[in-house]
């Protein structure tokens, strides 16, 4: 009889990847969404202010979140990802989002589900622009 060893239990977080066309913020936090566990940003691994957004800049980030991660137990996340979105924002995500999963995924965690958080506007605001929009 093959007797195989007992498996570990998977605990599983939450990752909230918030990428604009300036930076790159990995949040990660236990299930229910209300403990960090790690918090990192593409400023925190770069020198230069124009490298914060870059997929480089959210490789390393993801990965010093993901060692992290590990270090508390986590062996698999689902994925949030979030663009600045909103009443002037653009509502697709910056360069870092597709590079940070990737690294996730490296470094060992299983990634579950994969959901757009972007915030959309219901109505609200007058855009701006003006009655004829902007003449280029």
């Amino acid at each position: 009889m093959n007797k195989q060893p007992p498996k570990q239990a998977e605990r599983w977080g939450i990752a909230h990847i918030m990428s604009s066309y300036n930076n790159t913020i990995i949040h990660i936090t236990d299930i229910t969404g209300a403990e960090s566990i790690a918090r990192t940003s593409g400023g925190q691994v770069v020198k230069a202010h124009r490298m914060e957004s870059s997929p480089t800049a959210a490789m390393v980030a993801a990965k010093k979140a993901a060692e992290v991660a590990h270090e508390h137990g986590l062996t698999g996340l689902h994925i949030k990802i979030r663009a600045p979105g909103g009443h002037n924002g653009p509502n697709n995500p910056g360069p870092g989002a597709q590079a940070a999963i990737r690294s996730l995924s490296r470094q060992g965690l299983r990634i579950g589900i994969i959901e757009d958080v972007t915030p959309i506007p219901h109505g609200g605001c007058r855009k701006k622009g003006g009655k004829r929009g902007r003449r280029v």
